[in-house]
Order: C-alpha cells, then structure tokens, then sequence
C-alpha cells in the first residue's frame, strides 16, 4: 500500500493518548486530533484540533477525509463503532484502534468479561475491512510498565508492603507508554509489513517477584514486607460481583490480573515486533530507573 503522510489521533489527552500525540509530533507525519464535542482536553497550539461528535458517522466522516490513518487511544471502546464505519466512508488506508494490551486471539483471554468490548470491535474489523480501503494494525503490548508501577497495577508499592500472586514468579510481557507510542509510530511508517495483523512489543519480561527485587534495590533503607494474594479469591469475588451486575474497576480489574499474572493466559511473548517497528526494550537499569521514580 502507499506510504502514510497524514494521521488522525482519537484520544489524545489520556495517559497514552498523550504521549502518542508527542511521538506522532516529533515524527515526519501531518498529525490532526480529533475532540469530543465538549470535551475540556487542551493541546499544544501547533495542533489541529477538530471538535466532533463521536457518536456521529457523519461528523467522523467529514473530519476523516483526506486522511491515511486513524489511531485511537479511547477508553470508550464501542465508541470506535461509528469511527470505523467513519474510516470506511472517508477512505481512510489504515486504522489503530484502541487495542493495547493482552492478546485478545488467545482463547482464554478473550473470554474475560473486561475484553468483551474490545473484542467486539476486532470482530467488527475484522467482519468489516476486508473488500474495502481499510486495513487495520493491532498494537499488543500486555502490562504497561511505568503506568503499571505508577498506579500500583503490576506491583503496588505503597507503605512498602507489595503482595504478589501465588509464588510470584509468573513472567509477563511489559512495555513502556513511550515505547507503545513508538510502536504506533513505527506501524504507521511500515504500513504493508503490519497490514491486518497484530504487532506485539515489549520493553522487558517481569515477575512480581522481580520488581520486589527492584524495589528493595533502588531503596533498600525502606521497610518491606511482602505478602501474597490468591488470584482465584480475587477473580472469585469478581465473579460474584459481576453476576449481581455491578460493572465497575473493582469488579473487572481481577480480570486484568489474571490475563497478565496467570501463565495459562498467554502473557509472556513467545515473539515479538520490536524489531521491525525499531523497539530496543529496557534493560534492567532502565526498568530500575522507572521504578525508582514512583517509590517516595
């Protein structure tokens, strides 16, 4: 397919979003941002910024037009329904939607209740690129790294008391938000080698264990204490949670630690994409260097 000059981002005021649009910006792309209607989000002056309904195909239409690609970092996943159909009017090559994270085509995975949304919009894809202009790219990059560590997602640090599931030693694919914001950039100038696939990149393997190991060697003077926790109480409470139909972050993040922290789900990468996209990864100073900043 011909080269990509002209990029759309959809959500490019969240904590991946953002650092996307600095990547994007910093690159030899024509870069626009598409803004809700009404939304507060403020961006550099040197932006285009378009206010749009996103729940308008037409609006999407209009703003998409004369554009290559569209890269979506939403966190309303069935909002990209009307963006997509939105991509196929306006002829738009290629899109990015908001994908990132586990791998959504190993069965397991796909079947937890907090990836129904998003696997929804990889069948519609998937049902409705081919035939058309459209191909699409999907961007894997299991944990994020220094958002994981930031939020105490992948470890929490907080009062030096870091518990782990099981024994610990479960290791997992993890990967930077800027090194996920490269890989976009790095699909968008490789448009054929990544067309209608999914692309998977990682900046490190980790265990829990290991980032414990981190934490104590970065700052050895503090208190630590580690204790562990048992994935299957964890996604037991979900569960019953779930079936009394409460959806919220407490009833679907033990999902999110099951596909990362439970080995049958697929979360460390056989393989990666790093190469091709022009990813080099982190060693083990750079990931202690990252931890480092969130541990007070």
């Amino acid at each position: 397919m011909s080269s990509i000059k002209t990029v759309t981002l959809v959500g490019g005021s969240g904590s991946l979003g953002s650092v996307v649009l600095q990547k994007l910006l910093a690159s030899e792309f024509d870069v626009q941002v598409i803004r809700r209607t009404g939304s507060k989000a403020t961006f550099p002056d040197t932006v285009k910024v378009v206010d749009v309904d996103i729940s308008s195909v037409e609006a999407l239409t209009a703003a998409l037009t004369g554009q290559d690609a569209v890269v979506s970092t939403v966190s309303d996943f069935l909002a990209q329904i009307p963006l997509i159909d939105a991509a196929l009017a306006a002829g738009v090559k290629r899109i990015l939607p908001s994908e990132f994270g586990c791998d959504l085509d190993h069965p397991k995975v796909a079947q937890l209740p907090v990836f129904g949304h998003k696997v929804q919009v990889v069948n519609y894809l998937r049902e409705k690129c081919p035939g058309s202009a459209l191909s699409y790219t999907l961007v894997r990059n299991c944990a994020f790294l220094d958002w994981g560590v930031q939020y105490n997602f992948i470890i929490n640090y907080s009062e030096y008391k870091p518990s782990v599931f099981g024994s610990g030693d479960t290791t997992f694919s993890a990967t930077s938000l800027a090194s996920v914001a490269d890989a976009v950039v790095g699909v968008l100038r490789k448009p054929e080698e990544t067309k209608d696939r999914a692309v998977y990149v990682e900046d490190t393997k980790l265990t829990q264990n290991k980032l414990v190991e981190i934490g104590k060697q970065v700052a050895p003077e503090k208190p630590w204490a580690v204790t562990s926790a048992n994935l299957d109480d964890v996604t037991a409470a979900a569960d019953a949670r779930l079936a009394k139909g409460i959806i919220d972050a407490e009833t679907m993040v033990p999902y999110l630690f099951r596909a990362i922290f439970d080995e049958s789900y697929g979360s460390n990468w056989e393989k990666t994409d790093n190469e091709l996209l022009g990813l080099k990864g982190k060693t083990d100073d750079e990931v202690a260097a990252i931890v480092k900043q969130y541990i007070k």
